[in-house]
């Protein structure tokens, strides 16, 4: 979200003043956005791999221009192993983005069946908010395979998370103090932790399912919730249970099921 006490041209201003590359910028674009009648800055993508050190925010700033139209910067702010300072940097296309996490992070372009980057694809335009989107999305899922590495997304977290609590119906199922703990969500990744298998309970097909929810917290803590999907239900119906590790949610599931 934007300040609404911070003017256009003092946002612009402070944006290029910490972006390490600004003087990359045409002269052009700078002097359309310098007449920005109004901006509005939003957080899209988060990314945070503690094993590998590394932690990396993407930003959309838009602004609205006289003429009606509008023009967009995304700034990468990132942090480098063994670095606690923030890095920033500005750029206008899928291009110059792929470049920078190139230069960046190492990561060497190639052909498309073994570069996650050549998946950007060729969108063109700044007002391609898809384009950008699936831009964002394949930059800050290119490192190397590792289970703990996070590709967040920011919206609506705490909602999703209320939301899961809200429809477990075990029991033992998470708590009021998780609740109160992930009202400061702000980013989530939901990843299939067991892909849908048919097992026997109680002499009957059921389907089970387990789900990893993982959140980031105001304080940049992670915390996760285990959620498992089955039909091991005296009716059949579908059913969902939330636990607060994996282990109790694994255990959870070997007690109502045995595998073919």
């Amino acid at each position: 979200m934007s300040d609404p006490y911070e003017t256009t041209e003092a946002h612009l201003e402070r944006l290029l003043g910490r972006a390490l590359n600004s003087f990359d910028l045409s002269d052009d674009l700078v002097e359309r956005l310098g007449t920005a009648l109004a901006h509005s800055s939003s957080l899209y993508t988060t990314h945070h791999s503690p094993s590998a050190g590394l932690w990396r925010e993407t930003h959309r700033h838009t602004y609205l221009l006289p003429d009606g139209g509008s023009a967009s910067l995304w700034e990468l702010a990132y942090r480098l192993r063994g670095d606690r300072n923030t890095r920033c940097e500005v750029y206008t296309g899928k291009d110059e983005l792929r470049l920078a996490v190139a230069r960046i992070f190492g990561e060497v372009p190639g052909d498309a069946a073994t570069d996650p980057l050549s998946a950007l694809g060729d969108t063109e335009g700044e007002g391609g908010a898809d384009g950008d989107l699936a831009v964002l999305g394949a930059l800050f899922s290119a490192s190397a395979p590792e289970r703990r590495h996070r590709e967040y997304t920011v919206e609506q977290s705490a909602d999703h998370a209320r939301r899961v609590l809200r429809r477990a119906e075990n029991a033992d199922r998470p708590g009021q103090a998780v609740a109160e703990l992930l009202r400061s969500a702000y980013a989530h990744q939901i990843t299939q932790a067991f892909g849908g298998r048919q097992c026997l309970a109680d002499g009957r097909d059921a389907g089970f399912s387990l789900y990893e929810h993982a959140f980031v917290l105001l304080d940049g803590s992670e915390f996760s919730l285990w959620e498992v999907e089955h039909t091991a239900t005296p009716d059949g119906r579908h059913m969902c249970e939330v636990y607060e590790s994996e282990a109790a949610a694994r255990g959870a599931m070997e007690l109502r099921t045995r595998v073919r």
